[in-house]
């Protein structure tokens, strides 16, 4: 049974992207909104839950922190951003989140060795 991802991205095409690149390994909801999102985690637990950072109305951090309660503990939390800011993953890091991935060339790599629990992928040059 492939694990359950959940991708909150408010651009379609980036979401479109991220779900294409996935879908040969994962089951992938998707959605364009925390909103829409949070409806949804009422009656399917995620395995993995690929949050963006800046969404319209509730932002990614804003959404983990309403949830993380009720996520099980295996769970895996991403955010996902284009900024690259040391100060704001430590924050996330803070708030209780582990994984961050910038939005470049190598975010598909970076997920999926994220998803697969691969240590080394801060590394990667």
């Amino acid at each position: 049974m492939s694990l359950k991802v959940f991708l909150v991205e408010d651009d379609e095409a980036y979401a479109e992207f991220i779900k294409k690149s996935l879908r040969k390994k994962y089951q992938i909801y998707s959605f364009i909104s925390a909103e829409d999102c949070l409806v949804t985690l009422k009656s399917i637990s995620p395995d993995v839950l690929i949050l963006d950072y800046n969404l319209p109305g509730m932002s990614g951090i804003e959404l983990y922190e309403q949830v993380k309660d009720q996520l099980d503990s295996h769970v895996k939390v991403i955010i996902m951003s284009a900024i690259d800011d040391g100060e704001l993953v430590l924050e996330f890091i803070k708030k209780g989140v582990r994984d961050y991935v910038v939005k470049d060339e190598k975010v598909i790599k970076t997920l999926t060795s994220v998803i697969e629990g691969e240590d080394d992928i801060y590394f990667d040059d």
